[in-house]
């Protein structure tokens, strides 16, 4: 039995039998009660989403699953298939069940892939992932001085973040796939 502390995106919980992944977390300390742990979890036989909140004093039954590397090749619209790179054999997820990570792929991204029982289930990125800055506009002088003006940028899989006037097209940016910002120029 563990406790619902030690839950994480990408664990698999069995509740009476059915096995569900955590698809997000958040550990909640109120002012007055004890802690709680708020999930999201999904399904996997069914793919039903539903909320569930668990104290700290509770017990679960995780399930084990594997992280296997596996890089990502391509999606025919609602399959994103992955390569293990030493056996080179292929899993497909569908798209539903990794929507949060979709706009941060790219080809040949290495990532991890949660399987459970030979089934991929999941995907966990690297919290930070490098990508060539397509197309920005120019710095406007005088902009830079501040420090803190943001411009958009278009990065080389389509996805559109928010960079410092400092980054030009060309560079290279390192974001972070949790939240989705830009946390670095890469030389």
């Amino acid at each position: 039995m563990s406790s619902p502390n030690d839950i994480k995106k990408g664990t698999v919980v069995n509740i009476n039998g059915e096995l569900w992944l955590v698809t997000y977390f958040q550990r909640v300390s109120p002012g007055k009660g004890s802690s709680f742990v708020r999930t999201k979890m999904k399904n996997i036989k069914t793919g039903k989403v539903q909320e569930t909140n668990f104290k700290s004093a509770e017990s679960l039954t995780f399930e084990d699953v594997q992280y296997k590397k596996m890089q990502y090749l391509y999606n025919d619209g609602n399959l994103y298939t992955f390569m293990d790179n030493t056996t080179y054999e292929q899993v497909s997820i569908a798209k539903a069940d990794m929507e949060d990570s979709i706009p941060y792929l790219k080809e040949g991204l290495e990532a991890n892939v949660v399987m459970h029982e030979g089934q991929a289930l999941s995907v966990t990125l690297p919290q930070k992932v490098e990508y060539f800055v397509v197309y920005t506009e120019p710095a406007v002088k005088g902009d830079t001085a501040s420090g803190n003006v943001l411009k958009e940028a278009e990065l080389d899989n389509g996805l559109k973040v928010r960079v410092p006037s400092f980054i030009t097209q060309g560079d290279h940016v390192l974001i972070n796939t949790d939240t989705g910002e830009y946390t670095e120029r890469v030389n």
